[in-house]
């Protein structure tokens, strides 16, 4: 029990990235989904950017606040943060943006879908999901290294 403690607190700020990184990527699946059915699955890209603003108001303070803890709300600090925290998601964004294009424009994942406990997943949300996985591990290099990077001490 010792081991795993010692293993919980050495590897927290991964093992909180991964759990909140989780939900984040859930809010972007949910939110995507949603605005799919508002708005039509033809507009996907549109649906996207949706998902990805909500999904990167999640994620700043989820990784702010729990993750990397970094607890300052001063302005000069949220001046360096908050920008950087936002190129660096549309950077990842773009990423995600050129993918879902590859892979439902000319790929034709569109044309799939899986059929899990009688619950449709089209072709565009194979994508999104597969391409969730190389946004999430981005993202964490984006952050650890130049975000929300600690001074030592």
């Amino acid at each position: 029990m010792k081991k795993i403690k010692e293993l919980i607190i050495k590897y927290k700020e991964l093992i909180t990235y991964v759990v909140f990184g989780g939900l984040t990527t859930v809010v972007n699946l949910v939110v995507f989904k949603l605005s799919g059915l508002a708005l039509g699955d033809e507009r996907y890209l549109i649906s996207n950017v949706i998902a990805w603003i909500a999904a990167v108001i999640f994620a700043y303070v989820t990784n702010k606040i729990w993750v990397f803890e970094s607890k300052s709300w001063a302005p000069r600090v949220l001046l360096k943060e908050v920008p950087s925290f936002f190129a660096a998601r549309v950077f990842s964004f773009l990423i995600e943006e050129a993918g879902l294009f590859v892979f439902v424009d000319l790929l034709g994942f569109n044309e799939y879908s899986l059929n899990i406990l009688s619950f449709e997943i089209g072709g565009e949300m194979i994508a999104k999901v597969i391409l969730a996985v190389v946004v999430v591990i981005l993202n964490y290099i984006f952050s650890k290294l130049f975000i929300f990077k600690k001074k030592n001490k």
